[in-house]
């Protein structure tokens, strides 16, 4: 197998970054408000999953300090 040279190197990566931008160009993007919409959503799930898990591991650590402490 022949060693390929540095230009075709480039060549190829040049080639990658031109899909890559033509791709991106074929992206539907999100407007802003729509942006700010499914953010809040998943901040918000975010907390309720959070004081969720929080609250049962509070729950769990007394249960625990009720039984090693007797």
């Amino acid at each position: 197998m022949a060693p390929s040279s540095s230009n075709s190197k480039n060549t190829g990566l040049l080639a990658f970054l031109r899909s890559v931008k033509v791709e991106l160009d074929l992206v539907k993007w999100p407007d802003r408000q729509e942006t700010i919409r499914l953010t809040t959503i998943v901040v918000v799930a975010s907390l309720i999953v959070a004081i969720y898990i929080g609250g049962l591991d509070y729950i769990f650590t007394q249960l625990v300090t009720l039984i090693v402490t007797r």
